[in-house]
């Protein structure tokens, strides 16, 4: 007999059922679940994403698995470099893992995405593997770019990078989504940018060219609050990034919510899509780590602050409890998760610390996507080096 509530319910009949066939009963009993989403704030629109966002138990699960992903790869690349195997440059990207899942379940894998330096959550969001990005994080030549790009040049299908020149990737995107609408081929370009790149005269440029030329590109701020040490208030007369195209319609998204983020960024695609011009998104998130791994995080920023958005926003732990209270999954699904995950992480680590380094001779390689003759000066000037395409 069915109880007077759906919930009696599903108690109740998981009494009949084992551990094991529990979480099947929930998705048997909720395939889906409409969920309360925060609203957006707009700037020149009538309408922007629905507050409701429907979550399936699948797509809960692959939310949270990218996300755990992210964070424990970015944990371990922290490690890496505390032992100085990692060096250089390296941005991590922990804390804003719901920008990269929200966006990347909202567009098509043949859709394109450009990013700013710290992108390795979006290369991982763009089909490259754990295994790869940290070999190419390690300088080897197993590494996604052979092991000579390093933390900021990760390139994958459709996927045009980590750029090192803060800012420049926003031209570069309003170029690619100039080539989706020559080619008709209806689909749009992410262009992703920081707080700290947004008051930049080259952004305001391509919003000019984009509107003018009604572009499908979806201009997004990732605001973490702060550009390297400086926070955006200190740095910004309006903080308001969503408004600054003035005449491009924007939106400002709860960038820790991963179905907020989604939501709205399915609105702003179906609004390129549609032929209306670029749209301005700003997400509001925050990063766990410094600017860069020479930046404790902790100068310009107290430490209460970081523990206050971990346990009052964090994004995976936000889903992952939205998740239990909704009876979609288990405690035990999401540890067996755990345990998958730390495990990938590790036996990449094994191949990023194993693998060999790329030898000296192919050093000028892939320079061309073509194969000019082309001879490179070496570390004297009696060595030369070729230039293999």
């Amino acid at each position: 007999t069915w109880c007077r509530t759906k919930k009696e319910s599903i108690r109740l009949l998981k009494g009949l059922f084992s551990k094991n066939h529990s979480a099947l009963l929930d998705w048997v009993c909720s395939p889906s679940l409409l969920l309360t989403s925060s609203k957006c704030d707009l700037h020149r629109l009538e309408e922007g994403p629905p507050v409701k966002a429907e979550l399936t138990r699948e797509q809960g699960l692959q939310y949270y698995r990218t996300m755990q992903t992210v964070r424990r790869m970015e944990l371990k690349a922290d490690q890496l470099y505390k032992q100085k195997i990692i060096r250089g440059f390296c941005h991590l990207y922990d804390g804003q893992e719901a920008c990269a899942a929200g966006i990347e379940a909202a567009i098509n894998p043949s859709d394109h995405l450009i990013t700013a330096y710290r992108a390795h959550g979006y290369t991982y969001t763009r089909g490259v593997s754990v295994k790869e990005i940290l070999a190419e994080l390690t300088g080897r030549r197993g590494g996604v770019a052979k092991g000579k790009g390093g933390s900021m040049h990760m390139y994958a299908p459709h996927f045009y990078g980590g750029n090192g020149i803060v800012g420049a990737q926003v031209p570069l995107g309003a170029g690619i989504a100039l080539a989706c609408q020559y080619q008709g081929n209806n689909q749009v370009c992410v262009t992703l940018y920081g707080d700290g790149a947004a008051n930049q005269g080259q952004l305001f440029e391509s919003y000019n060219m984009a509107a003018l030329w009604k572009l499908p590109c979806i201009f997004i701020c990732e605001n973490n609050k702060y550009g390297m040490g400086t926070s955006v208030e200190r740095a910004a007369a309006s903080t308001d990034y969503y408004k600054r195209g003035d005449f491009i319609p924007g939106l400002r998204v709860d960038g820790m919510d991963v179905l907020c983020v989604r939501e709205a960024a399915q609105f702003a695609a179906d609004h390129c899509r549609a032929g209306k011009g670029p749209i301005i998104m700003e997400l509001q998130t925050y990063r766990y780590h410094g600017h860069s791994m020479s930046d404790p995080g902790v100068s310009y920023r107290t430490r209460e602050e970081i523990q206050e958005v971990r346990s009052k926003s964090d994004p995976i732990s936000m889903l992952k409890e939205r998740m239990l209270s909704h009876n979609m999954a288990s405690v035990e699904e999401f540890k067996e998760i755990d345990i998958e995950i730390r495990k990938q992480v590790e036996d990449a680590t094994q191949f990023a610390t194993s693998d060999p380094e790329p030898p000296l001779e192919e050093l000028c390689n892939h320079i061309f996507s073509n194969n000019p003759l082309l001879e490179v000066r070496g570390t004297n000037p009696w060595s030369k080096l070729k230039s293999v395409s």
